[in-house]
């Protein structure tokens, strides 16, 4: 996760705050070329496994919530076996009950 999320969240970060910089045209694909080389690397690393250590575990689950955020971009589906493993991570139950209550935490009243 310490080598894949920082260049995710600067591809977010360049998306969603930093859009309407002039700039911006030029930054996104180097950004993105930055998201590519760890996803190339985890992908290796997965290769035909389902999960990244053998059985299902938090780090396939941590592991998902940060790829998910690539989703709309287009460049997750450019690595077909790491969208299949986000894929198979979302249908989990397990997935399904941590992200329920992340998002019952992050959307309560105060």
């Amino acid at each position: 996760v310490n080598s894949v999320e920082p260049p995710i969240l600067e591809f977010a970060t360049a998306k969603l705050l930093e859009h309407d910089k002039p700039w911006n045209d030029q930054r996104l694909p180097l950004v993105a070329d930055r998201v590519r080389k760890p996803l190339r690397q985890l992908s290796t690393r997965l290769g035909d496994a389902q999960w990244l250590d053998g059985a299902f575990s938090a780090g396939d689950l941590m592991m998902v919530s940060v790829l998910l955020r690539l989703r709309s971009s287009g460049i997750l589906d450019e690595v077909p076996n790491l969208a299949n493993y986000v894929a198979r991570g979302e249908g989990r139950p397990a997935y399904q009950r941590a992200f329920a209550a992340q998002l019952a935490v992050n959307t309560r009243k105060l």
